[in-house]
């Protein structure tokens, strides 16, 4: 990818959630279980966020089950680039902090 995208804690565990197809609710508690508690998006903030990440193509909307209110999202290929750079520019962040602390 060319441009250096900086994620925020939100995007970035919505993005690793939805490398599963969910839902709404899915996507919120999933969140919570990999963030161990730490992350808990309220409602307006998880939305607002899909609708961005939507707009951008890193994730679409799935078709909707007849009967069903409930719209299930899912990574893009464009989204699963965006997150695998945002892994490796992490990864390089510990890894100078690590040299810099003396690996502690």
């Amino acid at each position: 990818m060319q441009e250096n995208i900086v994620l925020t804690e939100a995007t970035y565990y919505i993005l690793l959630a939805l490398y599963n197809p969910q839902h709404g609710y899915g996507i919120m508690q999933e969140v919570e279980k990999m963030s161990n508690g730490r992350v808990r998006l309220a409602a307006g903030t998880l939305y607002g966020v899909l609708s961005s990440m939507v707009d951008k193509g890193w994730i679409e909307h799935l078709p909707i089950d007849p009967g069903s209110r409930k719209k299930n999202y899912q990574i893009t290929n464009l989204g699963l680039q965006v997150l695998e750079d945002e892994v490796e520019r992490l990864r390089e962040l510990v890894t100078n902090g690590d040299k810099v602390l003396g690996g502690k």
